[in-house]
């Protein structure tokens, strides 16, 4: 029986993913094999004894200490892409918000509850110039990082009409195919927030972000610009993007994240959170966050990992190892002759890299003894061992 332990209230289709037979799921399992989370914060966690992994139901996973993790042999996995329509639908709200005088001419619509009807066309009529704006169409969105999300507003910004400049210095062979040929590359950051009229953040919140959009940065911006952050918080200075709206170099700043020198400025868009907060994202980021800790549980495949290699072997064996250790030479060679020593024939086995990690998984023609296995945990820069 295996044991998965959740934080925060997770998407029940996300839950149903365990097989009940196998799984025992809860909030107050002690000695879990696997975490499922959304937002808990574990940075103060200690690791419990026989913890494999940790799965964040959203793509972020600033709450997770993952450096720590990788020390430990815990695999983390995040949900990219689950959330990425969610998220795209919130940032075209968010430009037409921003363009148009929806917001304020709602507020004004809702306070005329004493005019009369008669009264009612006429008083508009002359007051809704007060709320004129301007379309997307034909105007240059730049988008700063392609990933899943990034990406997907950039489609989305095409559609409508818009030019759309891309920049991610990171950016992956997926998430270039993902992209149509229309986006405009930018060389830098402050390429891009020159020739932007409207800019969207998709970056995550790590070191290299944190205030990323800065006073320097802004003094590159578009006189006028609009800008969008429904990513992450710390990657806005938001006394600098004040400072910006003051000075008019921004016109208007839309944000996910609302801080109490931001509320009720006539020139900043502040939502509770909303990026994610769809049913169909929660269920996608529970779905995809289950399914990923089974996969890792049963057969010790990983996809989706922010700290180990994407590895997934189709299992043509009933007897497997899986083990990480640091990523230098010949320590492949010594596990395999180690079970060369013991008969042990290896049927089919993968072996892939990431960073100083490096994640194996051997398909054997039958089970390794207690012996090996102590062996091939105490070779040196091995770190993790399994036998599933």
């Amino acid at each position: 029986m295996y044991k998965i332990r959740t934080y925060n209230a997770i998407a029940a289709e996300g839950l149903d993913q365990f097989p009940r037979a196998h799984y025992e799921v809860g909030s107050e399992i002690a000695q879990p094999d696997g975490i499922l989370l959304r937002s808990a914060k574990l940075h103060d966690l200690v690791f419990p004894a026989g913890l494999m992994a940790i799965a964040r139901a959203g793509a972020g996973v600033n709450n997770v200490p993952v450096e720590r993790c990788t020390e430990s042999g815990i695999v983390v996995f995040n949900s990219p892409g689950a959330n990425a329509n969610a998220v795209k639908e919130l940032v075209m709200a968010g430009l037409l918000l921003s363009s148009r005088g929806i917001y304020a001419g709602l507020r004004y619509a809702a306070g005329l509850t004493e005019v009369a009807a008669a009264d009612m066309g006429p008083l508009l009529e002359t007051e809704k110039k007060h709320f004129k704006g301007q379309e997307l169409m034909g105007k240059t969105l730049g988008v700063v990082g392609l990933g899943a999300i990034g990406s997907s507003v950039a489609n989305m910004a095409l559609s409508m009409g818009m030019k759309v400049i891309g920049y991610d210095p990171a950016i992956s062979i997926d998430a270039a195919w993902r992209l149509p040929n229309q986006v405009q590359k930018a060389e830098n950051l402050q390429q891009l927030l020159s020739r932007s009229d409207y800019i969207s953040l998709h970056v995550p919140a790590i070191d290299a972000t944190k205030n990323l959009i800065n006073s320097s940065s802004l003094a590159s911006i578009k006189h006028g610009a609009k800008l969008l952050n429904f990513a992450r918080e710390s990657i806005v200075n938001t006394a600098d993007a004040i400072s910006a709206l003051n000075s008019g170099q921004l016109s208007c700043y839309v944000t996910d994240f609302p801080s109490p020198e931001l509320i009720n400025r006539p020139d900043v868009i502040a939502l509770p959170h909303l990026g994610a907060s769809t049913r169909e994202a929660e269920d996608n980021c529970a779905i995809m966050g289950a399914r990923q800790l089974i996969e890792f549980i049963e057969h010790g495949n990983i996809r989706n990992s922010v700290n180990f290699p994407t590895c997934e072997l189709e299992r043509t064996s009933a007897f497997r190892i899986c083990f990480a250790n640091q990523n230098v030479p010949k320590v492949l060679s010594q596990v395999l002759n180690l079970l060369a020593e013991e008969n042990i024939n290896v049927i089919e086995m993968l072996n892939k890299s990431r960073d100083n990690v490096a994640y194996n998984i051997l398909d054997i023609d039958r089970a390794p003894s207690a012996e090996v296995l102590s062996a091939i945990t105490g070779t040196e820069q091995v770190f993790h061992l399994r036998s599933i």
